[in-house]
């Protein structure tokens, strides 16, 4: 089984697991707060994403679809910004709020193109949110 994990409000984690694809209209966490929850999964590829994020689902649904986008293009991205999301995680005057663990986004693993969709528009959602610039 293989993990790949960010638990901010984001959560990504790569299990084996039956495909399936939900898009809840959020549910609500411990504090009565309501957090929004995506979940990709993908039997053949072994790996699922999970985002838990309160505004990512009406970010997602303003942003251009999947077929926008050619999967080349989103493993380039998802591999740069992955890789200064990490150096930001090493870097210890970084805020552990924002930047609590590296992402483990290898470019010799196939993901998927949904799964590659959903991290870069996480990183992009990220940005806005949070006034971080990954670039």
């Amino acid at each position: 089984m293989k993990l790949l994990p960010l638990y901010l409000v984001l959560c990504i984690s790569l299990i084996n697991c039956k495909p399936s694809k939900e898009m809840p209209g959020g549910t609500k966490d411990a504090n009565n707060v309501i957090t929004d929850t995506i979940t990709i999964a993908n039997e053949s590829l072994d790996y699922e994403i999970i985002i838990l994020e309160q505004g990512f689902e009406r970010y997602l649904s303003t942003q251009p679809n999947e077929e926008y986008y050619s999967e080349t293009f989103l493993e380039s991205k998802n591999l740069f910004y992955s890789q200064e999301y990490n150096r930001r995680v090493r870097d210890i005057s970084r805020s552990r709020d924002l930047y609590p663990q590296e992402i483990n986004y290898d470019r010799n693993v196939h993901y998927g193109k949904e799964v590659n969709y959903l991290l870069f528009n996480y990183f992009q959602f990220f940005e806005q949110k949070y006034n971080q610039r990954l670039k």
